[in-house]
């Protein structure tokens, strides 16, 4: 750790010393009604640019395969639990490799329905950072369950200790001329395969281009 690193954390860690924590939980702002939170989410992660499949549980096979282009190289993590057809496993694939993979399926930890934001804790079913930032397309199996409404609930189900990504929508940043640029630091495409036990047909909601 640098100096100037330590000498700003010891600074801030001087500043806290006489704060107590407050002594109950942040209460949730009003907005997202619990059966609105899954819409929500959806209409959230879809002005990201991303696009959003709704689909039931015995679905989501084949809604990933739809997302996925013909022919193309796929990396899954080893404990996915999704099917996905002629995909390799992820066995510490080193950087060359992994530029050579064209896309990426994982699970996630959880989506926060208020900032259409996808959590990944990088468990088994979602496996290294790596994996999830240099495949050009990132598809993500999101559960109903895994749903909270906005970063209040979001927070005690996650664990500090773990590494965690944060995902709103595909990688994007700005050229000189202000121009939106995709895929500079990440996924160009992201697609998420939002399972729903009450969803009985494939929906879509949006996609990358905002329609």
């Amino acid at each position: 750790m640098s100096d100037a690193r330590s000498e700003i954390l010891s600074r801030v860690r001087d500043a806290l010393a006489d704060v107590d924590p407050a002594a109950l939980p942040v209460e949730s702002p009003p907005g997202a009604a619990p059966t609105d939170v899954l819409t929500r989410f959806a209409e959230r992660v879809a002005d990201y640019r991303a696009e959003v499949v709704r689909c039931s549980p015995d679905e989501v096979a084949a809604r990933v395969a739809d997302s996925l282009v013909e022919g193309s190289r796929v990396v899954v993590p080893p404990g996915l639990d999704v099917d996905v057809a002629n995909a390799f496993v992820d066995e510490g694939l080193s950087a060359a490799e992994l530029d050579r993979v064209d896309a990426v399926v994982t699970a996630c930890r959880l989506g926060i329905a208020e900032t259409g934001t996808i959590v990944l804790d990088h468990e088994a079913d979602q496996g290294r950072r790596a994996i999830t930032l240099v495949p050009d397309r990132h598809i993500c199996v999101v559960r109903a369950e895994q749903v909270v409404a906005d970063v209040p609930d979001a927070m005690p189900r996650l664990d500090p200790g773990r590494p965690l990504t944060w995902i709103s929508g595909p990688s994007a940043t700005s050229d000189i001329e202000l121009e939106r640029v995709e895929g500079v630091h990440g996924p160009r495409t992201l697609i998420v395969v939002l399972v729903d036990g009450n969803q009985s047909t494939s929906t879509s909601v949006g996609d990358r281009d905002g329609s």
